[in-house]
């Protein structure tokens, strides 16, 4: 009897200590821009203020040798993130979140660009997880910020 209550507590304590899985999001837009003309939109760090409807402002700055973008968001709320890796040559930038409203944590993200048939692609992808809500609405939550800002830079580099 001691025995399997032991043993119950040991799984119960194994998959509470079992990290969540990470979910991921991908969306991509096609633009009627040559790649260059696309990764000249999105490829400043903090240009993301110029062609995302949520944010407001955007301040650069630096902590520990790293770019920081601090976004202030229409409505209030701000977003801290880091940049982490950067190719211009590859036309793409990651980062992750380091402060947020949002209901993640463990959020990584890449943004780039890519030739494609009569334009570009721009892809946008996260990982993170949940947190303080149901992995479909943290899922629903960062996929409604990648619509709005690829449907935002789709109309801005139409031709």
């Amino acid at each position: 009897m001691k025995t399997s209550r032991i043993f119950a507590a040991l799984v119960v304590a194994a998959f509470a200590a079992t990290p969540a899985f990470a979910l991921d999001v991908k969306k991509s837009v096609h633009v009627d821009a040559s790649p260059a003309d696309a990764w000249a939109a999105i490829g400043d760090f903090c240009g993301i203020a110029s062609w995302h409807p949520a944010v407001a402002k955007c301040e650069l700055s630096q902590q520990n040798m790293a770019t920081i973008r601090t976004l202030s968001l229409n409505g209030g709320g701000t977003i801290v993130e880091k940049q982490l890796a950067r190719s211009d040559a590859k036309m793409s930038y990651s980062y992750s979140i380091l402060e947020s409203p949002l209901p993640v944590e463990g959020y990584k993200s890449t943004m780039s660009v890519k030739k494609s048939k009569g334009g570009s692609a721009i892809v946008w992808t996260g990982s993170f997880k949940a947190k303080g809500a149901p992995d479909d609405k943290a899922k629903d939550v960062i996929a409604g910020i990648y619509d709005g800002g690829l449907a935002s830079l789709q109309k801005k580099l139409a031709k």
